[in-house]
């Protein structure tokens, strides 16, 4: 077995393609089984299917059914099987449909691979990637259109990431497949058809850090995975009524990067945070109590504390019931002038 290909960070005059979010994740997962013959990929019609949103299509023609395998409707089952295939050397990529299904799994996931490594004094090494997508936002009901990105944060044992971006998909993706931890990186079913330029040759981004997408001076909004999109649409609109909005991507929400938070926090003095995840318990809740602990976050506030997010009921499979329960961009510019009284 060879190491990985380390892939470093793109320059800045690298040429990009327009890639769709899907290609992104798929250039990352074809460059890893190219370069390190330990990849392999398991989880339900991955295979000859391509994957419910195609982001594995081709890849078990290219590279055989032994490295991408399709496995049976058995998340424990093929989750657990993970465990043993990173003991023994190999390092897998396991797909869960959708995050809802993340339950079946739980003990796998959390009871073993986000454990054993501790329970074993640092002997036993999980290289495990998990791939799934979450949220909601196209009638799919309250078990098909979950964010349940708090349960990975809550249990020890992975980082997790979330990208909103094609270009933020394939860098985050590339360093979770050399990463030895275990990762888990959550996809929104929406951002798979959207597009953007992506450098062609190999590159990898941090783990543990934010970005902001759009700079300001009145405002931090803080956005988790497709809830970008949302705040950057919120602060287009607040911009028509001079009210200037720094938008900052998360990416990581484990660890978060709160030195880029308080960062903007310090021009803006106001902050309010957009997720599509339940209210209770959110990776919003965490964000905020962490500025609410820390002094020198907290007395640069001039105006309390926010979140915009997802409601405490079941997601509903009805449009407007589902609009209701989810973010929308007046949700967010509402938040935000309310900061401005």
């Amino acid at each position: 077995m060879t190491a990985p290909v380390t892939f470093a960070p793109p320059l800045a005059n690298s040429a990009t393609v327009e890639m769709t979010y899907a290609q992104a994740l798929r250039t990352a997962l074809s460059d890893a089984l190219e370069h390190d013959p330990a990849i392999m990929l398991l989880g339900e019609d991955i295979g000859a299917y391509g994957g419910t949103f195609r982001v594995t299509d081709g890849l078990q023609a290219r590279f055989g059914a032994e490295r991408v395998r399709d496995t049976p409707i058995a998340e424990n089952g093929f989750v657990g099987a993970a465990v043993g295939l990173a003991l023994g050397g190999l390092h897998p990529v396991v797909e869960i449909m959708f995050a809802d299904f993340l339950l079946v799994c739980a003990d796998a996931l959390f009871n073993q691979i986000g454990k054993l490594p501790v329970m074993t004094g640092g002997q036993a090494h999980l290289p495990i990637v998990i791939r799934t997508q979450g949220g909601a936002y196209r009638g799919s009901g309250p078990q098909h259109s979950q964010s349940l990105e708090a349960l990975f944060c809550h249990f020890p044992g992975f980082q997790v990431v979330m990208p909103a971006t094609p270009y933020d998909a394939r860098g985050l993706l590339t360093a979770a497949l050399q990463s030895d931890r275990p990762v888990a990186v959550i996809e929104h079913k929406l951002l798979y058809p959207t597009k953007g330029q992506v450098p062609t040759a190999p590159y990898a981004l941090p783990l543990d850090k934010a970005e902001v997408k759009r700079a300001g001076t009145d405002v931090t909004i803080v956005s988790i995975s497709r809830a970008l999109l949302t705040a950057l649409d919120a602060a287009e609109a607040l911009a028509q009524d001079g009210i200037s909005a720094e938008v900052i991507d998360a990416r990581s929400v484990k660890p978060l990067d709160m030195a880029t938070i308080n960062a903007s926090l310090a021009k803006t003095h106001r902050l309010v945070v957009v997720h599509e995840a339940y209210r209770s318990c959110g990776v919003g809740a965490e964000i905020l109590a962490r500025i609410a602990e820390d002094p020198e976050a907290f007395y640069l506030l001039e105006a309390p504390l926010r979140r915009v997010t997802g409601r405490d009921w079941p997601i509903p499979a009805s449009k407007p019931l589902e609009d209701a329960t989810l973010p929308q961009v007046a949700d967010v510019v509402a938040a935000v002038k309310a900061q401005m009284k």
